[in-house]
């Protein structure tokens, strides 16, 4: 999200200065070149680049926004090395007045136990607020203006001189409160919508048992005014949805840690499903449609297709993954003939949506015509037509 964010605030006529530890990357931007994709960056891009610049070198500044990533530790706990670095690089340059703003998603309680012990030590006087940050790929520049944002600060001058900042691209109500609930609102928000996925996949495995198609009742029962099941799926991937939930866990909240457990079961249930239909054969050639966890876009952060290709492995599966989103990795086909050559089963993982457009006449170079769909996407009807033996995950 530091891109996007920096640029937004470029546009609205700060001058700001990213700092990166990726050489890569900021010669990328000074080439002008972005280095990922996502829908209006490059536009936005043009249109803050007068007031933006790149440079491997922290220098000082008025605010200073950290948007590090915190990974899942072994213990999943909230990984802080990319924290603390960040905090002790700012320390070096912090002046009084400063505002340091915090958008990283962290553990309850992180900004006044980790960050403020960090600059208490440099003696400055000094503003410190925390920012949830909140917007999914495919839609991130838009969801960063218009979502509602949660600032929380260590006391009211710094959660105002925040919402001051933000105020000139986020259009959406600002609320303010502390450092610790607004961290702890990030968390809670992924925390709901794992849960529910939680539950739509316990649905979607029962329901199968008994023959009733989980999409089609799951779709009849949000028509209660209050009712909102998610869909299941092959697993929860992404940064977010996988990641946070760890950080609010503990051991008095069975609920979270089960929801965890059971979401990151699915990769193994799915590797079952195509089980199911390959049979016996040995050493099975398995085509993963969709690497990116979301549809759309070509982000693969915590992808549960690579989980189902480590299981697919380990029983002696040969995998091949295809997705047409995903560029410059040699490991990943943009070609569907190469991909479904001499191949026994296809297992739908992203709900792309070209996949439903996919003609399963035009695929004629498989050795067995099985296909797993994790999504609901394609038309069942239409490839048992066509000669395929067909399962749908929830059915």
């Amino acid at each position: 999200m530091g891109l996007p964010t920096a640029l937004l605030l470029a546009k609205g006529g700060f001058r700001v200065k990213g700092y990166d530890i990726d050489t890569d990357k900021i010669q990328l931007l000074q080439n002008h070149i972005l280095p990922f994709e996502e829908k209006g960056l490059e536009t936005l891009f043009q249109e803050a680049s007068k007031n933006f610049s790149v440079s491997e070198i922290l220098e000082p500044s008025d605010v200073f926004i950290i948007t590090v990533p915190t990974p899942l530790s072994d213990d999943k706990s909230c990984e802080m090395s990319y924290i603390n670095s960040a905090i002790q690089k700012v320390k070096h340059v912090l002046r009084d007045g400063n505002l340091v703003v915090l958008e990283s998603t962290v553990s309850p309680g992180t900004t006044t136990s980790i960050v403020k012990p960090i600059l208490d030590e440099t003696q400055k006087q000094y503003l410190l607020s925390y920012v949830s940050e909140k917007a999914i790929p495919g839609n991130t520049i838009y969801e960063m203006q218009h979502n509602h944002r949660i600032i929380g600060g260590i006391d009211q001058e710094s959660a105002e001189k925040t919402k001051e900042i933000y105020a000139h691209f986020v259009e959406s109500p600002i609320h303010l409160t502390d450092t610790t609930t607004a961290e702890t609102v990030k968390l809670l928000e992924n925390t709901y919508r794992d849960v529910n996925i939680a539950l739509a996949n316990e649905i979607a495995k029962r329901l199968a048992i008994q023959n009733i198609d989980a999409w089609e009742a799951i779709r009849l029962a949000n028509f209660h005014p209050r009712v909102n099941l998610h869909q299941p799926g092959p697993g929860v991937g992404g940064h977010c949805i996988p990641i946070d939930p760890w950080f609010l866990s503990s051991d008095d909240t069975p609920l979270m840690k089960q929801s965890r457990i059971i979401n990151d079961s699915m990769p193994r249930y799915v590797v079952g499903l195509a089980e199911s239909l390959i049979k016996e054969k040995k050493n099975p050639i398995v085509v993963l449609l969709g690497v990116s966890y979301k549809g759309d876009v070509d982000d693969d952060r915590e992808s549960p297709s690579y989980t189902i290709k480590k299981i697919c492995e380990q029983k002696e599966m040969k995998v091949r993954l295809y997705d047409p989103n995903i560029k410059g990795n040699p490991e990943v086909l943009t070609d569907l003939s190469i991909a479904t050559k001499d191949a026994d089963c296809l297992i739908l993982i992203t709900d792309h949506s070209i996949f439903p457009d996919i003609d399963p006449l035009s695929i004629t170079n498989m050795c067995q015509k099985n296909i797993v769909d994790t999504r609901d996407m394609i038309d069942s009807e239409k490839w048992s037509d066509a000669g395929f033996n067909v399962k749908v995950l929830g059915t």
